[in-house]
């Protein structure tokens, strides 16, 4: 297992897509990794259509550590996911009958063929099991295949946070001001190169009918980061404005 892990997110749906449903998976899963030490290098948005998610989850699986899935292992139609995984890594599915045996204890009669479907998983998979629902998630490889509704993936991610290979935790501050981004641009580019390990990023708002700036500094050098806020403090006050810094270091 690589000593620097990083992931990538596959996000499932038409809805999504069509801008029917808007995803709330990206923040909590990116949020979540970077605890770990995992940085989320790459998120794609595909379409209930087979092969394209098996384009996209066999060049992502090669290229990162980890590939996280969400959408389409509902039991309607257009819930294609599992059967896309297993063709993917040349595999077919199987029914796992633990999972059979909790959705009976869970739907009772309101089991049905369409629910059933559920509890197909790709041969050599491993079910990813939470309480938030009976019917199972599943991890195959590096692969974690998991629900689309947002409590459902975060239960199965906290599920199989614990298993995977950490990192140095990612760490951040920001400093805000009410200064565009064109004023600071060049002090900016100076800091970063200085500070190459950093992840120095501009953020333009607008508040209260005024337009300003957050900067934040993400990376795992605590040191590094710390002087980068400070740099970037001194170079909005030489600009003639007042810079407001966080005193919280988290991700």
């Amino acid at each position: 297992m690589s000593i620097d892990p990083t992931a990538a997110l596959i996000i499932i749906g038409n809805e999504i897509l069509s801008g029917r449903t808007r995803d709330a998976n990206i923040q909590f899963l990116a949020s979540g990794l970077g605890t770990l030490g995992i940085p989320l290098r790459e998120v794609r948005v595909v379409p209930d259509i087979e092969e394209e998610i098996i384009s996209a989850l066999n060049l992502l699986r090669a290229k990162f550590t980890y590939v996280f899935t969400t959408g389409g292992i509902g039991p309607t139609h257009d819930d294609i996911t599992a059967d896309a995984v297993a063709k993917a890594f040349g595999v077919a599915l199987k029914r796992h009958q633990p999972s059979v045996d909790k959705m009976e204890h869970y739907y009772g009669d309101r089991l049905n063929a369409a629910r059933l479907k559920m509890a197909d998983l790709p041969e050599r998979a491993e079910p990813i099991e939470t309480r938030a629902t009976s019917a199972p998630g599943f991890k195959i490889e590096n692969v974690y295949v998991m629900a689309g509704v947002p409590s459902i993936a975060q239960a199965m991610f906290d599920e199989v946070a614990p298993s995977l290979a950490h990192g140095e935790p990612i760490l951040s501050r920001f400093v805000e001001a009410h200064l565009g981004e064109g004023d600071i641009a060049d002090d900016l580019t100076a800091i970063q190169n200085e500070y190459p390990h950093v992840d120095v990023g501009s953020y333009p708002f607008f508040r209260s009918k005024r337009v300003g700036l957050s900067v934040v500094a993400k990376g795992t050098n605590q040191n590094d980061i710390d002087a980068v806020i400070e740099k970037t403090a001194a170079a909005i006050q030489r600009l003639g404005h007042t810079p407001s810094i966080d005193q919280q270091v988290d991700d």
